[in-house]
């Protein structure tokens, strides 16, 4: 034991470059039970404790006693990439197959069968990659020395960022042979969540351990207390506000940090709101270049830009020691998960802020986001049906053919129904498994009613007139909470709440920006023949719509409010208000197409069609544009609901729009010209696509679509 603690400690020492290193509490219990006792363990301790070096040490300890590889489930790119780099501080050789790095997956394999690597580094969704689950995994099981599950939260379906691919893990887990050690860590868990995980990671499969079905875990979990924390919230009344307090104040935190952002559209926005403003910072998305985002990482660990404006791609396990500031615009949607985020701050510094703006439409997020990782009971056996009736493996893509989901949400399903047991992936897509699957509502409601607490729980942290921290910590069941004396609330506000001359005004106009590129579709969806569509391939160009334009998506962070109220559930159908239709007319003034419309058209709508009518009238008068009047109906128009995947979409529109005898009289003289397209919100584009060709075929030489809102 002695030998192990002075081995262990000179490890830790290199690993973190200083001599006088020593133990945090609970981080030499979790190496020794993992290394001298073989046994399987739960870390539950803050960011910034140092979970990273007890499997870095415990892995470098196992290695010297003969013990296999590691392998190292990790959730995220840049996650990966700092422990990678952490890894060789310490003379861990680690390397990784991602999704990123495919070129060198031969390398790498190479090197773990010359026993020449360390810690594998694997996303849980590359565990159930066909070649590499059926090929590479069983070897590797077979000689694996440790293995961790880093961010072990998210194996928890009651846990805040609950991802499918690793409820996997209980099976790879159960697989473990007897004897090898297993580590699950993580900052964000209160005991609901610690207990399921626990149970997890405690999985044994028939044939391996004592046959009891479950082995013995231990927990190690601290306080949660981040004393170089100051929290605050700061409640302003709108988008152009908070954008307004940003450029006032930005430059005045300390350090370079993080703008947490709920949307895609929301990042890239405040993002150039603030570089036109002369501030260095760039967006970070989940839509962003691999390439990019890691060049972002690194101009963030090295100060050269201010601040990363981030969606939760950038979320768990990104390592900047240093950093000074964590803001969110909009809050998330629990307690824990804002715990986990604010964490990246103060890590190595005695001091760092932390200032929630929240916003008004923060709940209509939430609500979305709460119910996609849940199955639809209906969609759920349609997806079973469909392959069921293959009786061979469909590709994604085939199935969105045969059932009418879209591609994020089926991919989302079909996992959920893999760790269920009722498809299975193999190579060339999935396939049935033939076992029964019962829609369990009485869990979803369960996790349905955690995630309306939860969300609850985020309202209260933003009202409470107690202090923040121990808020926080009591959200993540930590009973050793006490006041901060630090927040706003122990202390009194610590940020300013003035705005800079001309800064609501800059905030204002840039909102007020309009015009956002609709992309024409260049194909048709595969598999259509199976509804009933003879459309494959390429579209050809002289039936295909020009790129066209929205006044702005319903994401975004200025117009998208109202376009959001004017599309909302229940809303009555009324002509576009004054202030909108003069935005409309500076998208087309900005637009600087190749050749100038002739004449507009607009398309028929059951649900607004004095909106679509307003939008047509106005900027026929504005423009100058005679407005030719609407296409016709055909075969009872589109069928079903807006939305779905591109097959069914197209499906529902395709021969349901022609150009009526008024509308052909009309057109005549306008042959070999540009046709404007209006119409009230594209979201799949399939109704814009197959309305152009139709006018298309009716002689127009382009058809340009305009349409006053894109759904993202």
């Amino acid at each position: 034991m002695t030998d192990t603690r002075a081995s262990a400690l000179a490890i830790l020492r290199t690993l973190v470059g200083r001599d006088d290193a020593s133990w945090h509490d609970g981080q030499y219990e979790a190496i020794e039970t993992l290394v001298d006792h073989r046994r399987r363990a739960l870390v539950v301790q803050r960011t910034g404790w140092g979970k990273s070096a007890v499997y870095f040490v415990a892995t470098l300890l196992l290695r010297r006693q003969g013990a296999g590889p590691t392998i190292l489930v990790s959730p995220l790119l840049a996650l990966m990439r700092d422990q990678v780099a952490a890894a060789a501080r310490a003379g861990v050789r680690a390397v990784s197959i991602n999704s990123s790095n495919a070129q060198e997956w031969a390398d790498v394999l190479r090197q773990l069968d010359a026993d020449e690597v360390d810690v594998l580094l694997v996303s849980p969704e590359r565990l159930n990659n066909p070649s590499f689950r059926d090929e590479q995994l069983p070897a590797l099981i077979a000689r694996v020395g440790l293995l961790v599950v880093d961010e072990a939260h998210c194996i928890s379906d009651w846990g805040h960022d609950f991802r499918p691919d690793y409820r996997r893990l209980r099976d790879l887990i159960a697989q473990m042979p007897t004897g090898v050690p297993v580590l699950a860590t993580t900052a964000t868990a209160n005991s609901r969540v610690v207990q399921d995980v626990a149970e997890q990671v405690g999985m044994v499969a028939a044939g391996f351990g004592a046959g009891t079905g479950a082995a013995e875990v231990v927990t190690i979990r601290g306080p949660l207390a981040r004393s170089s924390l100051r929290l605050g919230v700061l409640r302003l009344p709108d988008s152009r506000a908070r954008l307004a307090w940003l450029l006032s104040h930005l430059g005045d935190l300390p350090g370079s940090g993080i703008i947490y952002t709920l949307t895609v559209a929301a990042a890239e926005d405040t993002a150039r709101l603030l570089r036109e403003a002369g501030h260095a910072v760039r967006a970070y998305t989940g839509q962003t270049d691999t390439a990019e985002r890691e060049e972002s990482e690194g101009l963030l660990k090295t100060n050269q830009v201010k601040a990363l404006i981030a969606t939760s791609a950038l979320g768990m396990g990104f390592d900047k020691p240093d950093l000074g500031f964590v803001l969110h615009l909009g809050a998330p949607s629990s307690p824990v998960a804002y715990y986990q985020q604010v964490g990246r701050a103060g890590r190595a510094t005695a001091s760092a802020d932390v200032l929630l703006l929240p916003g008004t439409e923060d709940e209509a997020i939430w609500h979305y986001f709460a119910t996609a990782s849940m199955p639809n009971q209906a969609k759920a056996l349609a997806v079973i049906g469909a392959l069921e009736a293959a009786g061979a493996p469909l590709s994604t893509p085939a199935l969105e053919a045969r059932v009418d989901l879209r591609r994020t949400p089926l991919e989302l399903l079909l996992k959920v129904l893999d760790v269920d047991g009722a498809v299975h992936r193999v190579k060339g897509g999935w396939q049935s498994t033939g076992q029964p699957w019962v829609y369990d509502s009485e869990r979803y409601e369960r996790i349905a009613a955690a995630r309306l607490g939860e969300q609850r729980a985020m309202l209260e942290f933003e009202s409470t007139t107690g202090c923040r921290m121990e808020f926080l910590q009591r959200a993540l069941d930590d009973d050793t909470a006490v006041p901060c004396g630090r927040c706003d609330n122990c202390q009194g506000s610590w940020y300013p709440v003035d705005l800079a001359e001309g800064a609501a005004t800059t905030a204002a106009q840039s909102l007020d920006r309009v015009g956002v590129a609709i992309d024409v579709r260049a194909q048709w969806p595969t598999g259509m023949s199976s509804l009933g569509v003879a459309a494959t391939g390429k579209i050809p160009l002289a039936e295909r719509a020009e790129p066209g334009r929205a006044l702005a998506r319903l994401t975004d962070l200025g117009w998208g409010g109202p376009l959001r109220d004017l599309f909302a559930t229940g809303a009555a159908d009324a002509a576009a208000p004054p202030a909108m239709l003069a935005a409309c007319v500076r998208v087309l003034a900005e637009w600087g197409w190749a050749d100038r419309p002739a004449a507009i058209v607009s398309m028929p709508s059951r649900q607004h069609p004095l909106l679509i009518d307003s939008a047509a009238r106005s900027l026929s008068e504005v423009g100058r544009l005679p407005w030719l009047g609407a296409l016709n109906w055909a075969n009872g128009g589109p069928t079903g609901e807006p939305g779905g995947n591109s097959a069914y979409r197209l499906s529902s529109v395709w021969d349901r729009f022609a150009v009526g005898p008024n509308l052909a009289e009309a057109l005549a003289p306008f042959a070999g010209r540009p046709i404007m397209l209006i119409d009230d919100l594209a979201d799949s584009r399939w109704t814009v696509t197959v309305a152009a060709r139709v006018l298309r075929q009716h002689g127009a030489s382009a058809v340009l679509p305009f349409t006053l809102a894109l759904r993202s």
